[in-house]
């Protein structure tokens, strides 16, 4: 079962139990302080130029995400444990959250506008094989290979950049130690 799909009875219950407390309280009844969120404390970037990796249309920080708040990578990237790609969030994923966390930050502020208006951020790839490489996210997944095993420390990263090489010899090599399959038509085909 995905992250996702183990969060969502939660949460849906959660929210029960407050709208149960809200409509049936009286009105005058003394009622808990809001807790405050604590907002993000890592540091301010303003110039993501000088960061590793493109450039992308929302500055989406993953040091403050898979890092600070602890997201579980498959949050967002769900589609890792059934497909052979990750595939990016769509931006009612994002919305799951940034519909009230974070409004008012510009860049919280571009993927509520993009999901207003019902457009896609044209996210640029990092991690780009070649077209005869396959390379079959689910399985990794199936096989408790962490995500940090190639694309490196992501919760540490304010800006994704290509941490491993990716080359045929990096992933051998990896093969290897982990006793899988080296057969040519497990990757290529």
């Amino acid at each position: 079962m995905s992250a996702r799909a183990r969060l969502f009875p939660v949460g849906a219950a959660l929210a029960s139990v407050a709208l149960l407390l809200i409509v049936l309280l009286p009105a005058d009844a003394p009622r808990a302080q809001q807790p405050r969120l604590t907002g993000f404390t890592a540091p301010a970037i303003t110039d993501t130029a000088a960061l590793p990796g493109p450039r992308q249309p929302v500055f989406y920080r993953h040091d403050v995400h898979a890092g600070q708040y602890q997201m579980d990578c498959r949050y967002c990237h769900f589609a890792a444990e059934v497909s052979q790609h990750p595939g990016l969030p769509t931006l009612s994923t994002c919305m799951g959250c940034h519909l009230l966390a974070g409004a008012q930050l510009p860049e919280v502020q571009k993927v509520r506008e993009a999901f207003g208006a019902g457009q896609a951020i044209e996210w640029i790839k990092v991690h780009d094989l070649p077209q005869f490489v396959q390379f079959p996210h689910m399985r990794h997944v199936k096989a408790n290979i962490a995500c940090q095993d190639c694309h490196g420390p992501i919760e540490t990263m304010p800006q994704v950049y290509q941490y491993s090489s990716l080359k045929m010899g990096w992933c051998l090599d990896c093969h290897e130690q982990r006793n899988a399959s080296t057969d040519c038509t497990v990757c290529h085909y």
